[in-house]
């Protein structure tokens, strides 16, 4: 019997949960399988990318183009300096075009052959230090640096491959050791170690000197500085001639314009050849470093002109004052004594004319230990003086600053500055009144006066000025008083101290001059370290006899040159004195 046919069930509809499962998996199962294709073509691109840089990188590294060379080259090479003129254009440092030997150490065919070839033509090149920097993987090492045309001849003459020679820029100084403490020097890459030529370096003025720049001195602007050639060569020159007349260990001077700042000239011996700057670094008798700038000094009676100064713009005294120096003046266990004695009362010109260390230190506790302090700070003299020049010094100051040290630095004794310090502090006195920071760039006059400040008055200015005169005629000052300009001075003898104790045969001498004294335009100083007595000065090494006298030869040769020849006596010199009664004729002063 046959089954009878059933109809099939209808297929159930899958419910809502299982349709939204099914098609996850389809669409996550298709995104996979696309990711994977993705990944693998990235991967692929990624790698034949890293294989490109490889091999660039392997091609670089072998290549021998010219312009891998320049690269190097360029890298080691010495950048461009702008030329140093004086203040009328004439150089005083510039570049110029030389030529270095270099090596492709891959290239050398017989390594051991080109060392002894090649020192055979440059015999101050080592041998040993060659030969490593020939076995050295690198593809570019210097030979010798700056050679001569005669070098470059004999080298070339050679034949031998992987030796040339690259272009640089050498900086040359025409006048030799001339303000060589001023211009300072560079290294073999032309950067400046000290001086000007590191203040170019500091202030961006040299080729940055970065691969693809042009090696060109040309582009560069020149940089005026405020030094005088020729007034630098008559420094040097009177310098050198009294270091050897006075047997002095070093000397040292410069020229300040009083009314903008201006350093005219500054040299310093023993001093170098800023063509050979190992020079710097050879043996002397005493240190070659900037005396003016960087060492510090007691500067002994020129500093009797900053406290005269003081007292008499505090009211405390005026030039018709009288100071007791009768008897010595005593503070606890030391006794202060007059070099020449008077042992009587002295007007305040007479202090001034004989150098009065008891008159001075009076005038000094009047105004009192910080009326003191206060007035060598608004002058200069108890902080660093920073100027263009890189190298400075700090002041050496006491500790405890009491009476008895306001008494000894009244005359010069107790406190260390530096020179030009002291001459920055002696031009303010006799400008006018205004402290100007000095400049070894140009500067005109107005420019200074507008960042001067005024630290005494007009009328203790022009009381300085007729001493500093009154000293050349009647004074210690008169070795330079040269006729026709009208100098005033002041002599300055400082004892060295030597194993803690003041010396009693060797000093350290300073002479400030201005021209004319009745409107300076030139404070002059001079400096002699150990000068002993010439023949004929009875036995004096003071500083009347050797800075005073250089100073007067100085002054006879500088002011021609600069275009002030000898002229007679102002009529009526220093009008404000005339005014209050003292008496205007400094030349007669000593004669009371």
């Amino acid at each position: 019997m046959t089954a009878p046919h059933l109809p099939k069930p209808e297929a159930r509809k899958p419910g809502l949960r299982h349709r939204l499962m099914a098609g996850a998996r389809i669409v996550f199962s298709t995104r996979a399988e696309k990711s994977r294709s993705r990944i693998r073509q990235m991967v692929l691109i990624l790698g034949l990318a890293y294989l490109g840089i490889g091999a660039k990188l392997v091609h670089l590294g072998l290549s021998r183009e010219p312009q891998t060379l320049k690269a190097a080259a360029d890298q080691a090479a010495a950048g461009s300096r702008p030329d140093l003129v004086d203040r009328n254009g004439y150089i005083l440092a510039t570049d110029v075009k030389t030529m270095s030997v270099f090596a492709e150490p891959r290239n050398l065919i017989d390594k051991d052959e080109a060392v002894e070839l090649i020192t055979a033509v440059l015999p101050d090149v080592d041998a040993h230090e060659l030969r490593d920097r020939f076995n050295s993987k690198k593809g570019f090492v210097w030979i010798k640096r700056q050679i001569t045309a005669k070098e470059q001849n004999e080298i070339y003459h050679l034949g031998l491959p992987g030796i040339g020679f690259w272009p640089e820029n050498k900086r040359i100084y025409p006048n030799g050791a001339l303000g060589a403490h001023v211009l300072g020097f560079v290294d073999k890459d032309n950067i400046g170690i000290a001086g000007m030529e590191k203040y170019l370096d500091q202030q961006g003025l040299t080729d940055p000197h970065v691969p693809g720049f042009v090696l060109d001195p040309a582009a560069l602007k020149p940089v005026k500085l405020s030094l005088d050639l020729k007034a630098e060569h008559a420094l040097r020159d009177e310098l050198v001639a009294g270091m050897e007349r006075f047997r002095a260990k070093a000397a040292a001077g410069a020229i300040l314009d009083v009314n903008t700042g201006e350093v005219i000239a500054l040299e310093s011996l023993p001093d170098f050849d800023p063509n050979d700057p190992p020079d710097m670094t050879k043996q002397a008798n005493w240190p070659k470093i900037n005396r003016i700038n960087v060492g510090t000094y007691e500067m002994g009676s020129t500093f009797k002109a900053l406290t005269i100064a003081m007292a008499l713009d505090s009211g405390k005294v005026s030039l018709g004052s009288h100071v007791d120096a009768r008897e010595s003046l005593r503070s606890g266990r030391f006794t202060i004594h007059d070099f020449h004695a008077t042992h009587r009362v002295l007007s305040v010109p007479e202090v001034f004319t004989h150098s009065s260390n008891i008159g001075t230190a009076r005038m000094a506790l009047m105004v009192g230990v910080q009326g003191h302090q206060a007035f060598l700070r608004k002058m200069g003299q108890l902080d660093r003086l920073k100027t263009e020049l890189p190298e400075n010094a700090m002041p050496q100051i006491p500790k405890h600053w009491g009476e008895l040290n306001t008494m000894t630095i009244a005359f010069g004794q107790g406190l260390n500055v530096a020179p030009l310090q002291a001459l920055m502090g002696v031009a303010a006195l006799v400008n006018g009144g205004h402290l100007m920071k000095p400049t070894f760039r140009v500067r005109d006059e107005a420019t200074a006066m507008a960042e001067s400040d005024q630290v005494v008055s007009e009328q203790t200015s022009e009381s300085m000025r007729y001493l500093m005169r009154s000293n050349a005629t009647h004074g210690s000052a008169g070795f330079a008083n040269i006729d026709g300009y009208y100098v005033g001075g002041k002599t300055g003898t400082a004892q060295k101290i030597i194993g803690h104790r003041y010396s009693n045969d060797k000093v350290f001498n300073t002479f400030m001059a201005i021209t004319p004294a009745d409107k300076p335009k030139y404070l002059y100083m001079v400096i002699y370290d150990q000068p002993e007595a010439a023949p004929g000065d009875y036995g004096y090494h003071t500083a009347a006899y050797n800075a005073g006298r250089v100073t007067g030869a100085l002054i006879k040769r500088v002011e021609p040159l600069e275009g002030r020849p000898p002229g007679p006596a102002p009529t009526h010199p220093f009008p404000l004195i005339a005014r209050l009664g003292y008496g205007a004729d400094a030349d007669k002063v000593g004669k009371e």
